[in-house]
């Protein structure tokens, strides 16, 4: 008996022992490549998922949230909810300045304040784009049974409000949340789109699994992808000290009324010509004319064989 007790007594002191050391290693702050403000802080997954519920409840009312909004009670509810998004807006941009700014507290909140407000000012115009979005989705789509239908249930208009949110936040130089709003409808539709990607009006992302959308693209107006469709870099520049030179134009530009069938990559800063039409499973480094078709080439030794009915 007097063992097993000794055993167990060793036992948990080797693991208090453990804790110990383990939080003293990871309690040191200046082991970490990025470190927040002491004591502030941080932004949060939760909060920023309000952000994009907020907007999306905004954008289109009655489409999202309770399902209590009325053509008399919609002023009270959209009021609401516009003094929610500017308070969880306020919070979360002032939680991500501090990583990038040391001006002090009351300096970060005016600052935040005043992004959200721009933030909650730019959902008209936002809403007249998606529109147009939703549109585009509707009419490229013989599937979709109606507009409502799209903007309950399509991850490629999903992934765009999303975008589109994320976009306004990063023209107003907000760091960390866009990539965050992305993320989160990468991780929902399987559409990874980079916030300070430019799109035009009229998009439609059909399907949309698989679609990749580069940080400096830029997509004119109604253009259509298709599921598996990558607008990437090639390579990169890099400096003197070998490091990646950020911010130059890498990913493609894509004209007006382009159309890229599935799984075609389009690689580098190229140009896709108006009105182009690029098919499927495709590699594309060359700019494109306006009003080109790229297809896949047939293959020499392709037979095909037209079954006729045996009389």
């Amino acid at each position: 008996m007097s063992t097993t007790i000794d055993n167990s007594h060793r036992a948990a002191v080797e693991r208090a022992s453990t804790i110990k050391r383990v939080a003293e290693i990871l309690s040191d702050i200046d082991s970490l490549p990025v470190v927040a403000r002491q004591g502030a802080p941080l932004p949060s997954q939760a909060r920023v998922r309000e952000i994009v519920a907020l907007c999306r409840r905004l954008l289109f009312p009655g489409f999202f949230g309770d399902g209590a909004l009325t053509r008399d009670n919609a002023v009270y509810h959209m009021g609401v909810d516009a003094e929610a998004l500017l308070d969880v807006a306020t919070e979360q941009i002032a939680a991500a300045l501090r990583f990038d700014n040391c001006a002090t507290e009351e300096c970060l909140t005016e600052c935040a304040a005043k992004r959200a407000i721009r933030l909650l000012e730019s959902l008209p115009a936002m809403r007249h784009v998606l529109q147009m979005d939703v549109d585009a989705t509707f009419d490229g789509d013989p599937a979709a049974t109606s507009r409502a239908e799209v903007i309950f249930s399509y991850p490629g208009f999903r992934a765009t409000v999303s975008h589109r949110i994320a976009h306004q936040l990063c023209m107003l130089e907000v760091p960390v949340l866009p990539r965050m709003i992305a993320e989160m409808a990468h991780n929902e539709t399987g559409i990874d789109i980079h916030p300070a990607a430019s799109i035009g009006e009229g998009l439609m992302i059909d399907h949309g699994t698989g679609v990749v959308v580069g940080a400096t693209a830029i997509i004119g107006r109604n253009v259509k992808l298709y599921q598996g469709v990558t607008l990437g870099a090639r390579s990169f520049v890099r400096d003197a000290d070998h490091n990646p030179v950020k911010g130059l134009p890498r990913h493609p530009v894509v004209g007006d009324n382009v159309v890229i069938y599935s799984n075609t990559t389009v690689l580098g800063r190229i140009t896709i010509g108006a009105g182009a039409v690029i098919g499927g499973n495709l590699w594309v480094t060359e700019s494109v004319a306006p009003g080109e078709r790229l297809v896949q080439a047939a293959p020499d030794n392709i037979i095909r064989v037209n079954n006729k009915p045996q009389p």
